[in-house]
C-alpha cells in the first residue's frame, strides 16, 4: 500500500500579495491584481497590462545566509515563497535527515535579456573579437540555470534527497507537485518542498504571446476587467508572475512531529494531447484523460469532487475545451460542482499557476469558501456550468480537483482533499 501524503505548509508571492494569507484573502475578496505593466516600456505594444508582483523585497523576506546572489526575478519569488512555506510548516534542517528531504519545482528556463545580447553583439561588431562574450562575468551563466533557485531552497533545509526541475510550461508546477507526491508515496523522501515560480512579464514574452494571439488586447484601459475566464467576452489571457511553494510530507512522519496538516494530496494524473502546440482540443481530449486518471488515483468517483480549481485561462478555446472535458467526465454531476479560476484575479502565473490552484484548494477546504471567477458579466451559453460568478460562496469542500494544461499539450490533474484520519 502506498504511503499517504499531506500538505503542512504553504507560501506565496503573487499579484495579490507577498505571502500566502494575503493572497488567499485577495482571492476570497475577488480582488484583481492586474494593472499597468511596469517591468518594461510598453510604448508601441498592443498589450500594456499584466498581473505583476508589487512592493516585493527579497532581502526583507529571506535571510541573506540562504544565498541569493544569482537569483533573477522569477527565482526571487520562488525562494521567498519557499521560506514562508517552511516557516509555516515549522520545519528546518533538523526536522529530518538531509537525505530524506528534497525539492521539486516547476519553472521556465531563464534566458539572457535581449539588451545583454545586443551589448555583446555590438562589442563583437566593434572589436571584431570572437571572444566578446568573455568580457562578461562567467557567473552570469548561473543566473540562467533553472536549478539556481531550487538549489537555494535545498540549502534552506540542507536537503540532499530528490531534486527535480520541471519545465512543462503552464503545467510545470502541477507536474512538480505530482512528482513530489509520487516520491513521498514510494518512500524516496519524508519531506518534499514543491511548487513553482515564473515571471514572463518581459519584452520578449509580451511580444511573442501577443503575436500568437494568446493575450487579450481589449482591456488595456480597464486592466481589472481583462482576465475573464469562461465569460462570453473573453478574448485572451493576461500574463502574471509569482511563486508558490508547498511543504509535502509523508503522513506518519508528519503526525509524529505534531505537524499542522492543511490538506492531503490524494491523486495525480497526467496526459498529452498530441494535437496542436498552442490550442486545446475542442473535444476535451487530453484533459479528459488527466482528470479521469487523478480521480481514479485518489480512489474516488467524479461525483465525490466538490470543487474544481479550473485552469481557466480566459482564452476562447481553452475554456471551451476544459468545460467540454468536465462535462464528459462528470456527466450530470457537472451541473452541481463549483468551478472557479484564480487567473481571473492574478492573471496567468504560467509555470507557477497550478501551484496557485493548489493553494486555492487548500483555502477552500479549510475555510469552507470557494473564491469566485471574476468578470463573469456575460454568460457563455456554450459552457453553462457554475463558475461562481464574481462573489465568493460558502461551500463545504471535502475534495477538490486541480486542472493544469500547457502549450505543447501537457496536462495535469491533482486531487487535494480534507485530511481525515480514517480515510
Amino acid at each position: 500500500m502506498s504511503r499517504r501524503v499531506v500538505i503542512t505548509g504553504v507560501g506565496a508571492v503573487t499579484p495579490l500579495g507577498n505571502d500566502a494569507p494575503t493572497t488567499w484573502q485577495g482571492l476570497v475578496d475577488g480582488r484583481s491584481g492586474v494593472g499597468r505593466l511596469t517591468t518594461i516600456d510598453t510604448a508601441g505594444f498592443d498589450v500594456t497590462i499584466a498581473g505583476e508582483v508589487k512592493d516585493f523585497d527579497l532581502a526583507g523576506a529571506v535571510p541573506a545566509s540562504v544565498g541569493l546572489r544569482h537569483l533573477l526575478r522569477p527565482g526571487t519569488f520562488g525562494v521567498a515563497a519557499a521560506w514562508e512555506a517552511l516557516r509555516d510548516a515549522g520545519v528546518d534542517q533538523h526536522t529530518y535527515d538531509s537525505a530524506e528531504m528534497g525539492v521539486a519545482m516547476g519553472a521556465c528556463i531563464d534566458r539572457p535579456p535581449l539588451q545583454w545580447l545586443v551589448d555583446v553583439g555590438a562589442l563583437r561588431d566593434a572589436t571584431g573579437r570572437a571572444d566578446a562574450f568573455t568580457t562578461f562575468a562567467p557567473s552570469k551563466s548561473l543566473e540562467y540555470s533553472q536549478n539556481i533557485a531550487s538549489a537555494a531552497m535545498a540549502r534552506m533545509l540542507d536537503a540532499t534527497g530528490p531534486m527535480l526541475g520541471v519545465s512543462t510550461a503552464c503545467s510545470a508546477s502541477g507536474h512538480a507537485v505530482g512528482e513530489a507526491f509520487r516520491s513521498l508515496q514510494e518512500g524516496d523522501a519524508q519531506l518534499m518542498l514543491a511548487g513553482g515560480y515564473d515571471s514572463l512579464t518581459t519584452w520578449l514574452d509580451v511580444l511573442c504571446f501577443g503575436l500568437l494571439g494568446a493575450l487579450t488586447k481589449d482591456f488595456n484601459d480597464q486592466p481589472e476587467r481583462a482576465s475573464r475566464p469562461f465569460d462570453a467576452e473573453r478574448t485572451g489571457f493576461v500574463l502574471g508572475e509569482g511563486g508558490i511553494a508547498l511543504v509535502l510530507e509523508e503522513l506518519e512522519a508528519a503526525k509524529e512531529r505534531g505537524a499542522n496538516i492543511l490538506a492531503e494530496v490524494m491523486g495525480y494524473g497526467t496526459s498529452l494531447n498530441a494535437w496542436r502546440m498552442t490550442d486545446s482540443p475542442p473535444d476535451g481530449s487530453g484533459a479528459i484523460e488527466s482528470i479521469e486518471a487523478c480521480i481514479a488515483d485518489a480512489g474516488l468517483e467524479p461525483a465525490d469532487i466538490d470543487y474544481i480549481v479550473a485552469h481557466g485561462t480566459s482564452t476562447p478555446g481553452n475554456d471551451l475545451s476544459e468545460t467540454t472535458a468536465i462535462k464528459k467526465v462528470f456527466g450530470d454531476a457537472a451541473e452541481k460542482v463549483l468551478i472557479s479560476s484564480p487567473k481571473s484575479m492574478t492573471g496567468h502565473l504560467t509555470a507557477a499557476s497550478a501551484a496557485l490552484s493548489v493553494l486555492t484548494a487548500i483555502g477552500a477546504i479549510n475555510h469552507g469558501v470557494v473564491p469566485p471567477t471574476l468578470n463573469q458579466e456575460t454568460p457563455d451559453r456554450r459552457l453553462g456550468l457554475d463558475f461562481v460568478p464574481n462573489t465568493a460562496r460558502r461551500h463545504q469542500v471535502r475534495h477538490a480537483l486541480i486542472n493544469a494544461f500547457a502549450f505543447g499539450g501537457t496536462n495535469v490533474g491533482l486531487v487535494v482533499g480534507r485530511y481525515e484520519e480514517n480515510r
